[in-house]
């Protein structure tokens, strides 16, 4: 899987800190802390029809993740918001729409890790691009990478960063293997997540999703755990290993640039019957009755 570019985004107007700048010109300081370490929040959102699914627990979690990052300022969800609104209207987006929401400590007098180094900040990236979910509906291809998710005593997943450097270290293995993503594993060797997305398997007509204990707490993950409670559908959050997945009736993951996508191989084995299976369905529709109905209204 390898997105390519939309012609759309060539005249992309980038928001930095409430300056809006043509794609081109758009840039931060060489001592912003996402350059000097990753010293970063970050957030994605999903424009349809003009609102925007789940904004509020979005801006909850990149508030929280900051918190956690002992930032010393951190803008109010309103002004956030209207930061937000301001970009998809220079743009002149107002469906199918990705949003990538970046929070970083902001700019330092000179180079170094330490945060009181820090006396100009956070600073505010809105990213609004005109993209499709980026995952084939017709099932996707996975292996399993040797990069270990980590366990919240090495760094707490809770803590939505911008240091992704081992989700990029599983995808570069999922390239050369000729996968679109990768499964990563916590530290004692069960499911965690892929490098981009979190991981449902069924089995028996139970849903089976991991704990929240080497992967982050996800919205869309949320979403489908609360549908099923709603719907009757008979869900467990556990520790399951490899051969759960191998020999699981379906598998799908989620995530906000990708919604739900079913999981047709992984390692070369074939999930099930190889194809979209009847749950994986079904919570693609019911997510899908939700976002039509719950979506927050940004624009007019």
């Amino acid at each position: 899987m390898l997105q390519k570019f939309n012609k759309k985004n060539r005249d992309l107007i980038i928001n930095i800190n409430g300056a809006l700048l043509h794609r081109d010109d758009a840039g931060i300081s060489p001592f912003d802390s996402a350059v000097q370490g990753g010293d970063a929040v970050w957030e994605g959102l999903r424009v349809y029809d003009g609102k925007i699914f789940r904004l509020l627990a979005h801006l909850d979690r990149l508030r929280n993740s900051a918190l956690a990052l002992d930032f010393k300022q951190i803008p109010s969800h309103e002004n956030i918001t209207e930061e937000i609104k301001r970009t998809l209207e220079a743009n002149r987006m107002r469906d199918n729409a990705h949003i990538r929401l970046t929070l970083t400590r902001g700019i330092k007098v000179t180079s170094g890790m330490d945060p009181r180094l820090n006396t100009n900040g956070p600073t505010l990236i809105v990213l609004a691009e005109h993209k499709d979910p980026v995952y084939d509906k017709s099932g996707l291809k996975l292996i399993t990478s040797s990069v270990r998710r980590p366990s919240p005593d090495v760094l707490d997943p809770k803590i939505h960063h911008c240091n992704l450097i081992q989700s990029i270290l599983a995808k570069i293995e999922a390239n050369y293997a000729g996968a679109d993503d990768a499964i990563m594993l916590d530290q004692r060797g069960f499911v965690a997540e892929t490098n981009a997305t979190h991981l449902f398997i069924v089995q028996d007509k139970t849903l089976i999703t991991s704990r929240l204990t080497a992967c982050p707490e996800g919205i869309t993950r949320d979403i489908v755990l609360k549908l099923s409670a709603r719907n009757q559908i008979n869900h467990e959050i556990r520790d399951y290993s490899l051969p759960e997945v191998y020999r699981a009736d379906e598998m799908f993951c989620t995530g906000t640039m990708g919604e739900l996508a079913p999981i047709t191989e992984v390692d070369g084995r074939i999930i099930g019957k190889g194809e979209t299976g009847h749950m994986t369905k079904l919570m693609t529709k019911l997510f899908n009755e939700c976002v039509a109905n719950e979506a927050e209204p940004i624009l007019n």
